[in-house]
């Protein structure tokens, strides 16, 4: 059986939503060059005309210069959503310049605004994709309204400009409940998939995850913080003995027990099997003592009924503390793995040599 250690070293890869929104946010950069290449295209193609020729080249140098700066520059390398958000509003920018100098009616146009709209929904979020169409729309609205000052829109055309607006807001509208839908589903695939189906704890994945943010915070602020690895004595002889059925109900009120000792700021995770680990956040090694004592307690008191007899439980436990036991976090977690076998050796060794603990029946 693959050693806890070996278990924790497994899940070493990014959270799956920084990667995932990092591929999203590469969708902005690939917008804003499409973007300029259909505003390059238009410009090229045969009897189009333009209201403000220099005007939509200094805006397309600039908009060049800002892109190139975003992917050049070591400072604005790393995708944030602010990042985003700040790209989609320059987007928005031009695409409201674009049609300002152009002398198409900006209704056939309209659809460039979807774009950081589309966006918005895939990398931001609802209510960032409802503040993309209001802008978009204001912007379309200002183009098309103050284009031309000495030739102002009548009111007719004021209305064919409101009657064009309504497929895109309609499309931007269902476009973010889809997203909102989307996100929704996923936060509910990812906390199932971060969840132990039968205990309710956390899973090895989810643990792995918040040690590595707990480690960090650790250094980052010269606090401690520790590990408690425990191990349900004698699972196996309660499944040989008793059936898996016994055993389960063995484990559930293991973690049950776990859950109900640590506090909300804390983690309780199932590894698989018969091994948990908690972890204590801002935590010295004489509190996790504590913790570990009460936890071992509070099992020894617990029993299963199993035929009209009651079966006692009993637990191995081990504990580390940072940095006293371990500058790494998996240096951490060998030091509570190696902490809890010695427990369990020496707790085994007093009533037959090298013998796991045996279940207790009354």
């Amino acid at each position: 059986m693959p050693s806890l250690l070996q278990l924790l070293s497994k899940d070493r890869d990014a959270p799956v939503e920084q990667t995932e929104f990092r591929g999203l946010a590469r969708n902005t950069s690939d917008g804003a060059w499409l973007l300029l290449a259909l505003a390059a295209l238009y410009v090229v193609v045969p009897g189009s005309e333009l209201f403000r020729p220099g005007l939509l080249a200094v805006a397309s140098g600039i908009y060049v210069v800002f892109q190139v700066s975003l992917r050049l520059l070591p400072r604005f390398r790393r995708e944030t959503h602010a990042k985003v958000g700040v790209e989609l509003l320059v987007m928005i920018v031009f695409i409201t310049v674009f049609l300002f100098s152009v002398r198409t009616h900006p209704s056939l146009l309209l659809a460039l605004y979807l774009l950081p709209v589309i966006i918005a929904a895939l990398a931001l979020g609802r209510w960032p994709t409802l503040l993309a169409t209001v802008l978009s729309v204001t912007g379309f609205l200002l183009a098309g309204l103050l284009r031309d000052p000495a030739n102002l829109p009548a009111g007719h055309e004021i209305l064919e400009f409101g009657i064009s607006l309504a497929p895109f807001i309609l499309v931007a509208y269902v476009t973010a409940l889809l997203a909102h839908e989307i996100d929704t589903a996923k936060q509910r695939i990812r906390t199932l998939s971060e969840t132990d189906e039968l205990t309710g704890l956390s899973n090895l994945r989810a643990f792995s995850r918040l040690h590595r943010q707990e480690h960090e915070r650790a250094i980052r602020h010269h606090r401690s913080y520790s590990i408690i690895v425990m191990d349900l004595d004698g699972l196996k002889q309660i499944n040989d003995s008793f059936g898996h059925e016994t055993g389960d109900r063995a484990i559930i009120l293991f973690a049950n027990v776990i859950a109900r000792l640590i506090r909300t700021t804390d983690a309780a995770a199932r590894l698989g099997g018969d091994e948990f680990v908690v972890l204590l956040a801002e935590t010295d090694a004489e509190h996790a003592r504590r913790v570990m004592h009460r936890v071992r307690s509070a099992v020894e008191r617990c029993s299963i009924e199993v035929s009209g007899r009651m079966l006692r439980l009993s637990v191995s436990v081990g504990a580390a503390s940072f940095p006293f036991d371990g500058q790494e976090a998996r240096a951490l977690i060998a030091a509570a793995d190696r902490a809890m076998y010695a427990d369990k050796q020496g707790r085994a060794a007093a009533p037959v040599e090298n013998e796991a603990p045996q279940p207790e029946v009354v």
